[in-house]
């Protein structure tokens, strides 16, 4: 059941990675920082976007894209959920819709006992040129975009789910929040130059609109392709205050969601109810 205001303050973790193009390689670290999540009190841990591959070439998803429900990533992410005792929100994994063709970008959800809860696919795709870089992304050439937004009940509250490139399309948070969400998951890999100019902004902007907690596990540094992410995995609170960051490095940042005081927040300043269209 989702959290009501009466239930005590749940830690979450935000875990920071610089992923490979070696599905082994990631999953050995990801382990690791879920365990360090686990030691610390997290109940619900957070990975981020591509936390199980980052090839050399986009299209290398392709090849390496799991049938959903079964493989050595989802296989993973149940095990460690169950031998952890610990929720975990899945960044994103290549889940194949069809034999060789586009992948979907999967967040996949496993709850403490090792069972998948949920599964939300990326909706709005990276296809940018960076402003004043050479830098260029068609995410859409190699993922299919999904087409719904899902809410999942977790120890720290009602959960939307969502994924990078989805934080510069408020409708969805809106549509997250109208059906209940006290909290939303962004995994990322955002690119530096926008990274340094809208990552917090804009995180904190979703947070504070809906009143809100916002927990973003980021990708960080330079991988095997020469891309280079920004990091600063964040977690915001629903007053738009930062409760916990880590700029650079790979590791775990962790913060305590407290529902009752959201929920009091929200009765106090009641801008959710007074919304017109």
């Amino acid at each position: 059941m989702a959290a009501t205001a009466a239930t005590p303050a749940v830690k979450v973790a935000a875990l920071q990675m610089t992923a490979a193009a070696d599905v082994t390689v990631n999953l050995a670290a990801a382990g690791q920082l879920l365990a360090e999540a686990r030691a610390a009190g997290a109940r619900v841990a957070v990975l981020p976007e591509n936390f199980s591959f980052m090839g050399l070439r986009d299209v290398d998803k392709r090849a390496i894209a799991e049938v959903d429900g079964d493989g050595p990533v989802q296989q993973f992410l149940s095990q460690q959920a169950r031998e952890l005792g610990l929720w975990i929100v899945g960044g994103t994994t290549p889940i194949a819709q069809e034999p060789g063709g586009r992948v979907a970008a999967a967040c996949l959800v496993y709850a403490d006992d090792g069972r998948r809860v949920a599964r939300y696919d990326k909706i709005h795709l990276f296809d940018v040129d960076i402003p004043g870089r050479s830098e260029s992304y068609r995410e859409s050439k190699n993922t299919a975009p999904g087409s719904r937004a899902v809410l999942v009940p977790t120890p720290a509250g009602l959960l939307g789910l969502s994924v990078c490139y989805d934080m510069r399309f408020p409708e969805l948070y809106r549509q997250l929040s109208a059906a209940g969400a006290q909290w939303f998951s962004v995994p990322s890999a955002f690119t530096v130059p926008t990274g340094r100019a809208h990552w917090e902004t804009l995180l904190r902007a979703r947070a504070i609109e809906n009143l809100a907690y916002v927990v973003a596990p980021a990708q960080w540094g330079r991988h095997a392709s020469g891309r280079e992410t920004y990091g600063d995995s964040l977690i915001v609170d629903y007053w738009g205050a930062v409760l916990g960051r880590l700029t650079s490095g790979v590791g775990v940042v962790i913060a305590e969601l407290d529902l009752a005081a959201q929920a009091e927040a929200r009765r106090n300043f009641p801008a959710l109810t007074h919304r017109l269209l």
